[in-house]
């Protein structure tokens, strides 16, 4: 059966795929009313459209916007139109649009039809229009440029100009009821129709000027100028415009209506929110201002909420006013091509039933797609034969082709304009296939003969040249199977969610009958797709086949011109493996967990990756581009010679190209430059995505040969139990590595830490474990240290701590540095090893554990650390500090470590340096002269110098030569510290003082007795040793004190009364001159004080001294009062004389004359006797001494002066 003869109606019939907004022939209208198929889905737009549109007839509304969102191609145009044909209900071909409707049944019930019949009997004007062809401003951001086209589509619909200006000019002349005149006139005096020039306005300003004066209308100035005001910018404002159709409402009959049908509302708008605040507020105020009588329709792609939906911005009052929204979806569209033009006939039905029963199996693995999306495919014989010689997938697939054409391959507005719909398409199709008997399917491919004049060159001609090029078509076949393949994979190109461009999918794409052969179509598929890569007109990227359109070839061919370094690829492969893949840095070996971990070398190909670590073992990856690749022997030999495992790659390459067209891709990326042409700029942006999907791709296959991988170690090639893992293989490989290089690691039997070393140090002196001992923790490893320090040491060389661990941290050994800390601290406590730190030795004489630990733990002190095999210490050594102890400290040390016996040797040292130091304080007092001064010092200078070694031995050595004078000292300091811890301090001190007094009294002192006590005493403070005599000195301490106090009694008797001789003769000055008030407390208490101190006194020589304080005090005293009669005296001689008085009776009284006031002058005979003793052998002698006396005595005499004496 010939596919022609399956339909109902003939399927080469002339029908409009989609009626564009702006047709209006009668039989076009006819046809669309007669062939509209109203789907379920229109059902229900029609109930909830005239639902909503009746509240504006039967009363008031301020929701009168319609907003009807489909995709590109879902016949959401075709339905505006319908709806303005309803609306508007104009008889066509004698019958209304709403009787076709009834008549043919497209909406059964009967609410529905009842509000569709107000409607359409409602008076109504549609305006309907696509807003991007009515628009003289397309895309312009001008906040009115919506409420422009509203209103050229609103003149026009009333007759008049587009151009606003005349628009206005025919509204007034209409209102004054001049228009037909006007047009009549205008027609009469210049010989053209108005209407069909008036377009041409700006070259006939005058003809319109001179009919406007000639019908009288304005005056020829008015004309002018309102002439002249066209060439300005028109100004409107919505509210004026919405004012305008408002009036035109109210100029028509009761309920008059108008409604805008405004296709591709929501392509026009975009994302400028000035076009969607313009959209609102007319919507808003036509619906305020009219009342429900004035709506607005609209279509867009995208819904209302998505196209509102802008950051920051408030839109709810557009949505509220678009209350209505109709979505129409795939499954409408669907259905009317289903109804339209695939509808079967009964034979047909039939005969496809037949059809599809016997070939079911071979039809559903003929159509298979191997990617996630769902594509509906054959369900039953009634879904088959419903869309035969079609496939259910295409329907949804081309609706999204029309969409990303749309976006990416349309020349012009054509498109987006409606020309192009999916019934078109569908019904094309089916006719080029319509002479071919039953089993055909129709292939994809076939969908880009309809579509191709409407694609831009960049896409359309690739395929013309593809048909052109002789390697793709050498016979210039017009159906050729290769250029075929190549329009199937521009139709998916920009389809990245619907369809993968896998080979499964495009052989499934370009099945052509039931009959065919898979696997042979699929061998021709790859074919094809290969010869269109060899022409640069498709890429293969991973699985995926992409077509290129002419600018991508270009950026294609760039890309192929990259040169690329294999060794720039080896470093690359290098880094994905060892950052992505196995990015360890160190593998632990099976001992103790992971205690031991070992870094090794990574290389590629024999390159080292990264900065090369100085480890002993390794990994080499060998890929395909290695000579040594696959060579099992030559891998053996090498792994058996170096401590490498060597990973054998299978020679598959495929992840080296892809990582090598990645890095090619990058390469153009960062060193092309800007293309002025913007489309170049965009595929550059899509090659960055490409690049990390062959990067991404490369990554897996390395993965997936790094699984198949071989493993060769110590010569061998081994095998795993963990079967394909690449990264447990190389860790098992690496393991088996370590036992082999690092066997001496088995000498640690036990692990151990800080707290163990600390142990060592803390357990010293009861540690019963010695070298050599089976039972000795890493024994072996304890002694393999010790005998590379005795080596390294052997000529009194030192070893640093770093030197040893890089020994034994390395192969064949692999220690941790706690291990060797460990050990290095187990012989060094265990007196096999001595520190040097800076020069000065380190032991427990020293430094504290603690401090030790450090330099052993502590990095910054591994290199200064020194290290060397001690020496013993001899027996006689060890004997002579335990004897000094036991006499010096009376303390046995009982340990056996040396250094510890020096330790606490001389922590007993400073014990006793303390006590010296405080005995050694007695001798700083200069008033007292102790005993045994120098033995102390001499004792502190012996003692101390132990304390100043830091060689354990050095200390042994010193006290065995020292031994005698530590003895010495020890019989010696015994009664000098007996001397200052008892009383024998005190009575020395008081004896020091006793004789100290007689030597300061003693020419005062005329006693033998007292002489003998004081040359006794002198005598035993004067030995070296006294401290067998001290007994003897309370005795004479005591003499002493009884015999000089006799002596005081006597010497304090005189004094005293010299005291009171000098205290009566002041007294006596006192009483004469009338000073006593005055002066006598005072001087009276002075000689009473004076008196106290010398009873008081026990001291003979300052008993003594009183008798001279006691004079001076007198003549002190003396002067003072002498001073003080002299100022008397002188206030007397300064008064001036009083003169003579006169009586009342005339007699002069004389004044009595003044006598002169006597002075007093005290002078001591000592002031004018010089001589300390006179020397008289003559009679001439005394005359000599007085007449000496006499003139010294004359010379102190004064007029009016006593002169007084003083003896």
């Amino acid at each position: 059966m010939k596919i022609k003869d399956m339909f109902v109606k003939p399927i080469d019939r002339d029908i409009q795929g989609v009626i564009k907004v702006g047709q209006d022939d009668e039989v076009n209208k006819k046809q669309e009313l007669e062939e509209y198929v109203v789907t379920k889905e229109l059902h229900k737009h029609f109930r909830d459209f005239f639902h909503n549109y009746r509240k504006g007839i039967v009363g008031n509304t301020d929701k009168i916007g319609v907003w009807i969102s489909g995709f590109f191609g879902s016949g959401k145009s075709h339905f505006l139109k319908i709806l303005s044909y309803l609306l508007e209900n104009k008889e066509i071909d004698g019958k209304t649009p709403l009787e076709y409707f009834i008549e043919d049944e497209k909406i059964k019930d009967p609410a529905v039809i009842a509000d569709m019949q107000l409607a359409c009997s409602t008076p109504t004007d549609t305006i309907l229009f696509n807003i991007d062809s009515k628009s003289k401003s397309a895309g312009t951001k001008g906040k009115d440029s919506i409420l422009n086209v509203f209103l050229r589509a609103f003149n026009e619909k009333l007759g008049f100009s587009t151009d606003p200006h005349l628009a206005d000019l025919e509204r007034h002349l209409t209102e004054e009821g001049k228009y037909e005149e006007f047009k009549t006139r205008y027609e009469e005096m210049h010989n053209l129709n108005w209407e069909a020039n008036r377009h041409k306005f700006k070259f006939h300003k005058d003809k319109v000027v001179k009919t406007l004066v000639d019908i009288g209308y304005m005056t020829e100035e008015t004309a002018r100028d309102w002439s002249r005001s066209t060439t300005k910018p028109y100004e409107i404002s919505i509210e004026e415009f919405v004012r305008m159709v408002k009036e035109y409402l109210d100029s028509k009959r009761e309920n008059h209506h108008i409604v805008f049908l405004v296709d591709e509302m929501g392509q026009y708008i975009g994302e400028n929110t000035d076009l969607m605040l313009n959209l609102q507020t007319i919507t808003e105020d036509l619906g305020t201002i009219c009342q429900g009588k004035a709506w607005i329709v609209v279509t867009s792609q995208q819904d209302i909420d998505s196209i509102t939906n802008v950051k920051g911005m408030d839109f709810s009052k557009i949505q509220g006013r678009f209350d209505t929204r109709l979505n129409l979806t795939s499954a409408n569209v669907d259905e009317v091509i289903k109804r339209r033009i695939l509808e079967k006939t009964e034979t047909a039905k039939d005969t496809l039933g037949i059809l599809y029963e016997n070939k079911e199996t071979i039809i559903k693995n003929l159509l298979v797609f191997n990617d996630s999306v769902e594509k509906k495919l054959y369900e039953n014989k009634e879904d088959f034969y419903e869309v035969y010689p079609f496939i259910p997938y295409q329907f949804n697939l081309l609706g999204s082709v029309l969409t990303s054409i749309r976006t990416h391959g349309a020349s012009g507005k054509h498109l987006s304009e409606g020309e192009r719909s999916m019934l078109a398409l569908f019904k094309e199709s089916a006719e080029k296939l319509m002479d071919e008997e039953d089993g055909i399917l129709v292939p994809f491919h076939i969908f880009y003969n309809g579509l191709e004049k409407f694609l831009d060159h960049n896409h359309a001609g690739v395929i013309t040249r593809a048909w052109e090029n002789n390697f793709i078509n050498p016979t210039k076949e017009e159906d050729n199977f290769n250029v075929n393949v190549l329009k199937t994979l521009f139709l998916i190109k920009y389809l990245d969610k619907e369809i993968e461009p896998t080979l499964e999918n495009i052989t499934t794409l370009m099945v052509s009958h039931i009959n065919e052969d898979r696997i042979e179509l699929k061998e021709k598929v790859q074919t094809a797709l290969n010869i269109l890569i060899q022409q640069n007109l498709v890429e293969k990227n991973g699985d995926f086949y992409i077509f290129l359109t002419d600018e991508e070839q270009e950026v294609n061919r760039d890309i192929k011109d990259q040169h690329i370094e294999s060794q720039a690829i080896t470093r690359k492969i290098a880094e994905i493996i060892y950052t992505d893949i196995f990015s360890e840095d160190k593998i632990s070996s099976n001992k103790f967990g992971n205690r031991y971990s070992f870094g090794f070398n990574k290389f590629v190909d024999g390159e080292a990756y990264g900065v090369r670590g100085n480890f002993e073992i390794g990994i080499d990856i060998i890929t395909p581009s290695s000579e040594k690749n696959g060579l099992e022997s030559t891998l053996k030999m090498n792994s058996q010679r170096e401590n490498i495992v060597y990973v054998d790659l299978p020679p598959d390459n495929s992840f080296i190209e892809e990582i090598k067209t990645s890095m090619q891709i990058e390469q153009y990326i960062q060193t092309s430059s800007t293309s002025k042409i913007p489309s170049i700029e965009k595929i550059k942006l899509l090659k960055k995505e490409e690049m990390r999907e062959y990067y991404d791709r490369g990554k897996l296959y390395l993965q997936e040969a790094l699984k198949e991988a071989k493993f060769y170690v110590n010569g061998e090639k081994l095998d795993f139990n963990s079967g394909n893992n690449f990264s447990l293989n190389i860790q098992e490989s690496l393991r088996r590595l370590i036992e082999i290089v690092y066997y001496k690691l088995d000498y640690i039997d036990k692990p151990v830490d800080y707290v163990e070393i600390r142990k060592l140090f803390k357990n010293r002196d009861s540690r019963d474990i010695k070298l050599g001992e089976t039972e000795t923790p890493n024994a072996n490893a304890v002694r393999e240290v010790l005998d590379y320090i005795r080596l390294r040491t052997k000529n009194y060389n030192k070893i640093s701590l770093k030197e040893i661990k890089d020994k034994f941290t390395r192969a064949p050994y692999g220690f941790i540095d706690v291990d060797v800390e460990w050990i290095i601290a187990k012989l060094f406590v265990d007196g096999n090893i001595s520190f040097t730190l800076n020069g000065e030795t380190v032991s427990l004489i020293n430094e504290d554990e603690e401090q030790i630990i450090n330099y052993i733990t502590k990095k910054q002190y591994a290199e200064k650390l020194l290290i060397e095999e001690k020496e013993v210490v001899d027996e006689k050594y060890i004997r002579s500090l335990k004897d000094i102890s036991s006499s010096l400290f009376n303390v046995r040390i009982a340990t056996q470590d040396t250094d510890m016996m020096v330790k606490e040797f001389n922590e007993n040292v400073g014990y006793l340096i303390r006590e010296l130091n405080e005995i050694k304080a007695n001798y700083e007092d200069e008033e007292v002269k102790y005993p045994g001064k120098r033995v102390i010092e001499e004792g502190i200078k012996l003692i101390n110098q132990t304390r100043g070694m830091s060689k354990p031995i050095d200390v042994f050595k010193y006290l065995y030569k020292n031994e005698d004078a530590y003895l010495d000292f020890i019989e010696k300091y015994s009664p000098i510290k007996s001397f200052f811890k008892g009383s024998q301090k005190e009575i020395w001190k008081k004896t020091q003082h006793y004789v100290s007094v007689y030597e300061e009294s003693k020419s005062y002192i005329l006693n033998e007795e007292i002489e003998k006590i004081v040359d006794e005493m002198r005598y035993i403070l004067s030995m070296a040793s006294p401290y067998n005599r001290i007994k003897d000195l309370p005795q004479l301490n005591n003499k002493f004190h009884d015999l000089y106090n006799e002596i005081l009694d006597k010497e304090l008797e005189p004094v005293i009364k010299e005291i009171e001789q000098a205290k009566e003769r002041v007294m006596e000055e006192l009483e004469k001159t009338g000073l006593m008030d005055k002066f006598g407390g005072r001087y009276s208490n002075s000689f009473d004080d004076l008196i106290v101190r010398a009873e008081a006194c026990n001291n003979v020589a300052r008993v003594n001294g009183f008798k001279i304080e006691a004079e001076t005090l007198k003549k002190r005293y003396l002067k003072e009062i002498s001073k003080e009669i002299s100022k008397v005296i002188s206030k007397v001689i300064n008064t001036p004389p009083q003169p003579d008085v006169v009586s009342d009776g005339g007699e002069v009284k004389t004044q009595p004359e003044v006598k002169p006031v006597i002075r007093r002058k005290y002078i001591s005979i000592r002031e004018i006797n010089p001589y300390s003793s006179w020397r008289i052998e003559s009679k001439e002698d005394i005359d000599r001494y007085l007449q000496d006396l006499k003139e010294r005595l004359e010379k102190e005499m004064e007029e009016n002066t006593i002169l007084n004496i003083e003896f």
